[in-house]
């Protein structure tokens, strides 16, 4: 399980990258990978395409990259999502707070 971050040249767009179990464990490393970022006004992606596993405490996490990003103006992009991560998110309703 692990974080990459990879920022676009102009720094208006962060890609985040989950593989593994997005859960607690990566609390730290998930919100190291955009705290330097400036936030609001920077397009987000969460790409989840190695993330087998979301749990309470991930979507915990991205509430928080959500609310670092703008609140209700930041431009996230949940992408390539796993059935089983698609359902997580469908119940806790973040395809009205997130673009998935």
């Amino acid at each position: 399980m692990s974080i990459s971050t990879a920022v676009s040249a102009g720094g208006d767009k962060v890609t985040i990258s989950v593989s593994g179990k997005f859960d607690f464990h990566l609390y730290d490393e998930f919100r190291s990978a955009y705290t330097d970022t400036q936030g609001s006004g920077t397009a987000y992606e969460v790409n989840l395409s190695g993330a087998n596993y979301l749990d309470s405490s991930a979507l915990g996490m991205l509430l928080l990259l959500r609310e670092h990003a703008g609140g209700d103006s930041s431009r996230i992009e949940i992408t390539q999502v796993s059935d089983d991560v698609r359902k997580v998110l469908e119940v806790a309703n973040f395809g009205k707070l997130f673009n998935i």
